[in-house]
């Protein structure tokens, strides 16, 4: 699939129109962090991506990189095609939440079972999130959760301003 808009990725970069659909995923030891509040709730080298056509990467994060006391489970869920029924957490720290900033697979499709009870945060609900230090923009619209980082390039699928189906 090729969108006439597509950007033109510059060496070392990476073009949302070059991953395939249905999506992959794979691991990346890039360094992921993620503060609320103040607090970092979640750092790892141990992260996996999905990419997927149109979507800049989510990164899932293992529960033992995560400070999963701030994290509680929501009865929220939602279907994704391709991993399955999702599930949800609201992070609390201290006097501040964001409701069900976070989501997670209990029982994935067999192609992403890899992703089984890994945690990926929504950008756009959290303080900050970080790839290799770098600072994450939030994908447009608040359904998505991609990670926009300047070695990735669109346009995204989104809100406005962006590309949509």
């Amino acid at each position: 699939m090729f969108n006439r808009d597509r950007i033109q990725p510059n060496p070392g970069q990476e073009s949302v129109w070059d991953y395939p659909r249905p999506p992959k995923l794979e691991d990346t030891s890039k360094h992921i962090q993620i503060i609320f509040n103040g607090e970092a709730i979640a750092d790892t080298h141990n992260a996996k991506r999905v990419l997927e056509t149109s979507h800049p990467p989510v990164y899932y994060l293992p529960p033992s990189d995560i400070k999963m006391e701030y994290l509680s489970r929501t009865p929220n869920s939602s279907f994704c095609e391709w991993k399955g029924l999702a599930s949800y957490y609201t992070i609390i720290v201290g006097d501040q939440q964001a409701e069900n900033a976070a989501w997670f697979y209990l029982n994935p499709t067999p192609d992403f079972a890899a992703i089984k009870d890994y945690v990926a945060f929504y950008p756009h609900l959290m303080d900050a999130c970080y790839v290799d230090g770098e600072k994450v923009q939030p994908q447009p619209g608040n359904f998505y959760g991609g990670w926009i980082t300047s070695d990735i390039v669109g346009p995204f699928k989104g809100g406005a301003g962006t590309w949509n189906w």
